[in-house]
């Protein structure tokens, strides 16, 4: 058994709600399916967490038994129908920045399947806003609030184990190296590239 990296997702959305959320505020309460680390950073800002599995999203949407749910990206989340009982569609996943994938192979890998994948996006993306789905960006004021969440719980995390404190400092200062070279280069390039992309 070989363990290769397969990918990374990029930016997942940020998930699927009921209502608009535009504010801080507006997270209160909100019975959002979201599990693992993320969840621990959003109870922070007054969200219930809900565990759920990703055959039950859909019927818990369509009950109103959860307010909102976050799975993957459009190619998925079209797939579980979201979109015909859930009209806002939120990014970005703030939680899932660039998720790297791994493979646990025993044999021959088609190494061509995450590119297939990848590129399923964005015609699914077509595909949800022409059946009604909207797309709506997080507000600045709920990314703000939900990147001090996550430091105070990558903070609290780090004060009580060391390991724990030695990866993340590291992770955070070529993080922050990176983005200072993303900004450079690779920012400057995406954007000029997005902006002309329907001129071509």
């Amino acid at each position: 058994v070989k363990c290769l990296s397969a990918g990374n997702t990029g930016c997942q959305m940020g998930g699927w709600a009921h209502k608009e959320l535009k504010e801080p505020e507006d997270l209160k309460g909100l019975r959002f399916r979201m599990g693992g680390w993320a969840s621990r950073t959003l109870q922070k800002l007054g969200v219930v967490p809900q565990q759920i599995a990703g055959g039950d999203i859909y019927p818990a949407l369509e009950r109103g038994t959860i307010d909102a749910a976050e799975w993957v990206g459009p190619y998925d989340d079209e797939k579980l129908g979201f979109y015909k009982v859930v009209k806002f569609y939120y990014y970005p996943g703030w939680w899932e920045g660039g998720t790297t994938l791994h493979l646990l192979i025993k044999g021959y890998a088609n190494v061509e399947m995450q590119a297939r994948y990848d590129a399923r996006n964005p015609q699914a993306l077509k595909r949800l806003v022409a059946a009604g789905t909207q797309l709506r960006v997080y507000s600045p004021s709920i990314m703000d609030a939900c990147l001090k969440a996550s430091n105070e719980v990558n903070a609290e995390t780090s004060a009580v184990n060391e390991d724990y404190k030695k990866v993340w400092d590291s992770i955070v200062a070529f993080r922050n190296d990176e983005y200072l070279w993303w900004q450079v280069a690779e920012y400057s390039y995406d954007t000029f590239m997005i902006r002309h992309r329907t001129r071509s």
